[in-house]
């Protein structure tokens, strides 16, 4: 069998932490602005944890050997 490559592209987007949460920046904040309010803009600028268990575990094989301890708490 071959090694699973670590897909860089994801380790790029997200952080884990040491107790194995995954924090990800809120999606459609990378341009076109203007038709948000302040409100919306400073709430979707936040990091937030991504919770879902279906994401958390795609989101491991994707990251192979670096996220070994992702999920747990």
């Amino acid at each position: 069998m071959p090694k699973i490559k670590t897909k860089k592209t994801i380790l790029k987007r997200i952080r884990i932490t040491r107790k194995g949460k995954i924090l990800k920046k809120n999606t459609r904040m990378g341009h076109l602005k203007i038709k948000f309010d302040a409100s919306r803009k400073s709430r979707k600028s936040n990091i937030v944890s991504q919770d879902n268990k279906g994401h958390i575990k795609v989101i491991r094989k994707l990251v192979g050997k670096h996220g070994k301890g992702l999920g747990k708490k």
